[in-house]
């Protein structure tokens, strides 16, 4: 018997050095994710307006050891899924998609607000838990029969992701995952994407 750290854990029950219990690891490594990840996360109330309680995620980011677990398990959920490309929003979803693209080697393609990207774009507007906005895509960036995993940090009325799946599904792509850090399933959005089988690591309704 010894003291392990979690990832050391994990690597543990993948080599399987471990007397085989799959579907308990797989329970475990779930729990510890969500523990790691919830510790690491601020709920900053009242932000931006009245009423939205604010997940900051600059708590786990400057955290090396909570932000390295994080992206390791995001690329463990799609490592043996066929992708093509990442492609991940701006600001917070750039900061999770862009590392998942590199440890899977694969491409990155970055969604932007208006007037951020420099080639022939394609936009589409959606509705925010506390307005409106638009999202925009280059038109080069997603080909044809291409296979997309879309990251995000957090799924709350899935608007935003709403946008970005009719921007990669209007250059002709195929969404074949939808992944976000932190589900708040009182706003619905996980629902409305059952079709591209999300998977959300951490569900604040069991805080």
């Amino acid at each position: 018997a010894k003291f392990v750290s979690i990832p050391e854990l994990f690597k543990l029950m993948d080599d399987e050095l471990l007397l085989p219990h799959h579907e308990e690891y797989k329970l475990m490594k779930d729990l510890f994710t969500e523990l790691v990840i919830k510790n690491n996360i601020r709920t900053i109330k009242n932000y931006p307006i009245d009423g939205v309680n604010f997940r900051d995620i600059t708590t786990l980011l400057k955290n090396n050891n909570a932000y390295r677990f994080a992206i390791d398990r995001m690329i463990d959920f799609v490592k043996d899924m066929e992708v093509d490309v990442i492609v991940g929003p701006e600001a917070r979803g750039i900061m999770f998609a862009a590392p998942v693209a590199y440890g899977l080697n694969k491409g990155y393609v970055p969604v932007r607000k208006p007037r951020k990207l420099p080639g022939e774009v394609v936009s589409e507007s959606y509705d925010l838990e506390y307005g409106t906005d638009a999202l925009e895509i280059h038109k080069d960036a997603i080909k044809p029969g291409d296979k997309v995993v879309i990251i995000d940090d957090l799924m709350a009325t899935g608007g935003t992701m709403g946008a970005i799946v009719k921007l990669v599904e209007k250059l002709g792509g195929e969404v074949v995952k939808i992944m976000c850090m932190v589900d708040l399933p009182e706003l619905g959005g996980k629902d409305k994407y059952k079709d591209y089988t999300a998977t959300i690591t951490i569900d604040e309704s069991k805080t």
